[in-house]
C-alpha cells in the first residue's frame, strides 16, 4: 500500500520568498578590501606631507644637526704689579705688594682697558690703598677684594661709555708686610 506524503513534509519542502516590498540586503564586502583602501589612503597622505615639509624648508639643516662652536679660548691681560701703604692699624704702618691677572671677554676689551689703563691703574690705587692689612688676608677677604676689583674694572671709562666684560681676576702676586 502506498500512503501519500504527509502536507506538513511537502510544504517545509517548498519556500517561497515573500516580497514585501523592501529590498533585500546586498551581500557584505570583505573587509579586507575596506582595510586596505583605508591604508592606501594613509599612505598616500603621509607620503604628501613627508614631501611637502621636506621641500618646503631647508633640508640641509634638517639632516644635519648644526654643531655646537667650541668655546673661545679666555682672554687675559697681566696686569703691572701695584704696590701700596695699606691704612693703619696697631702694627704700625704696612703695604700691600700685589699682581694679578684680568679675564676680559674679547681682544676689543683688552684694547679698551689698553686705551684706558691710567684711569684703571688710579682707580684700583685708590682701592688698594684703602685696605686694612686685617680685611684682605684672610681667604673670604681676598675673594672679596676679587669681586671689588672686578667692579673697578667693569665701571666704564667715560660718562656714556660701556661697561667693560671683565669676568675673572686671579692673583700671581699678593704680599702684606
Amino acid at each position: 500500500m502506498a500512503t501519500a506524503p504527509k502536507p506538513a513534509a511537502k510544504a517545509a519542502s517548498k519556500v517561497v520568498p515573500i516580497d514585501n516590498g523592501a529590498e533585500t540586503p546586498a551581500p557584505r564586502k570583505s573587509k579586507k578590501k575596506l582595510l586596505l583602501l583605508i591604508a592606501a589612503l594613509l599612505l598616500a597622505l603621509c607620503a604628501g606631507v613627508g614631501a611637502a615639509w621636506y621641500f618646503s624648508g631647508d633640508s640641509s639643516a634638517a639632516a644635519a644637526p648644526a654643531k655646537p662652536e667650541p668655546p673661545k679660548p679666555p682672554v687675559f691681560l697681566p696686569m703691572d704689579q701695584f704696590t701700596v701703604n695699606l691704612q693703619p692699624e696697631d702694627n704700625g704702618d704696612q703695604y700691600l705688594q700685589i699682581a694679578f691677572t684680568l679675564q676680559l671677554a674679547n681682544e676689543e676689551q683688552v684694547e679698551r682697558v689698553k686705551t684706558y689703563m691710567p684711569l684703571l691703574r688710579s682707580r684700583l690705587l685708590m682701592l688698594l690703598s684703602s685696605k686694612k692689612a686685617s680685611e684682605i688676608s684672610s681667604a673670604e677677604g681676598k675673594k672679596k677684594l676679587q669681586e671689588e676689583i672686578i667692579a673697578q674694572v667693569k665701571q666704564p671709562f667715560t660718562p656714556q661709555g660701556a661697561p667693560v666684560a671683565a669676568s675673572g681676576v686671579f692673583f700671581t702676586s699678593f704680599v702684606i708686610q
